[in-house]
């Protein structure tokens, strides 16, 4: 496919917004980190701590916030949020490629499914009976979706990602290679001494422009079903159990671990490793850091961490040693201050 046509910096501002410092004509064909950029290139600048690479940088023009104004040297596209700018102008400048409708040979289509004329499928992919797949879809190779499931329009699924039977997926939605999607839940029960499994017969339904990592697996519901809201963006290698609920654009990075029947707000970050326990509520616009654990439900919005910061061995394990007699250590506290109490009534 042919690429983007160029964009003089006064384009960039009339399309994008931002405010022109120094000469407009200047003409940008891509985007590029400071450290890479080329002229004919607009990288962005937000924060200090990258100066010394904006001082050697190439590109042609640099998008700044309001306080970058006073940088010399080159021209300049002044803005509220940089990095957003930056992302906008990358979307024009890198649009996904067309989808070509067809079906592979190889391609096996159940009988009674439904694919869309203009969607494509890839070889090897699988569309079960009764499923349909949505206008503009491309289906990669391998891809398997399963009896019943939906797939809508302007969706895409790469290399071996699996939608099991009944499963929903809405417009826009884009997964990642290897993704599973719809897979039992973890139900089981002991009797007797063995474990019995509990049918999993809910679905996994997920909302419009929502984005799905590669190897990410999302449990199907055991009775109700699991739903991923609009705008949510999973990255890489995360597991999300059933009968979760992952509320409209919340956004988990990589390797999370999310049990059974938590529900999580709108507009929530969770950072890299976290691990959330089941049947949890965390309210909307709740941040929480990389590798924390939650056993316990967040009811106020904020900022939650619980990251023990990495030291020396030998530190660390005195430190260990210390948490272990906390217990000790609170209750050695209170009773001494019980003690003062009584003492400080008597001297009255």
């Amino acid at each position: 496919m042919s690429s983007p046509s160029a964009l003089t910096l006064d384009d960039i501002a009339s399309r994008f917004g931002g405010e022109v410092l120094g000469d407009g004509s200047v003409a940008i064909s891509q985007v590029a980190t400071l450290e890479n950029a080329r002229p004919g290139q607009i990288s962005f600048f937000a924060q200090q701590r990258y100066r010394k690479l904006l001082d050697a940088c190439r590109a042609s023009a640099v998008i700044v916030g309001p306080d970058g104004r006073e940088l010399p040297r080159r021209p300049l596209l002044v803005c509220d949020d940089p990095y957003v700018l930056f992302a906008r102008l990358s979307a024009y400048f890198n649009p996904p490629d067309p989808v070509e409708p067809g079906v592979h040979p190889t391609a096996a289509v159940a009988p009674d499914a439904q694919v869309a004329s203009t969607a494509h499928l890839s070889a090897h992919a699988s569309i079960g009976p009764g499923a349909r797949v949505g206008e503009r879809t491309f289906i990669g190779p391998g891809v398997s979706i399963g009896r019943g499931a939906q797939v809508g329009d302007d969706c895409r699924l790469f290399a071996n990602v699996t939608v099991y039977h009944d499963c929903i997926l809405g417009d826009r939605v884009m997964v990642h290679g290897g993704a599973v999607i719809g897979a039992d839940g973890f139900g089981l029960a002991m009797d007797g001494g063995v474990w019995r499994k509990i049918p999993q017969i809910g679905r996994v339904v997920i909302g419009n422009d929502v984005e799905i990592g590669a190897n990410t697996t999302i449990d199907r519901g055991a009775l109700d079903d699991t739903i991923i809201e609009d705008g949510v963006k999973l990255d890489n290698q995360i597991q999300i159990g059933h009968n979760c609920r992952i509320g409209a654009h919340t956004a988990i990075a990589g390797c999370v671990g999310i049990a059974g029947s938590t529900h999580i707000g709108r507009y929530c970050r969770i950072g890299g490793s976290a691990m959330i326990g089941g049947h949890l509520q965390i309210v909307d616009n709740v941040e929480i850091g990389g590798a924390t654990a939650v056993p316990k439900s967040i009811l106020k919005a904020g900022t939650y961490s619980g990251l023990f910061p990495v030291s020396q061995h030998q530190e660390w394990l005195k430190n260990a040693a210390h948490i272990r007699h906390l217990d000790a250590l609170a209750n050695r506290v209170r009773e001494l201050e019980s003690r003062l109490a009584d003492l400080e009534r008597k001297s009255t």
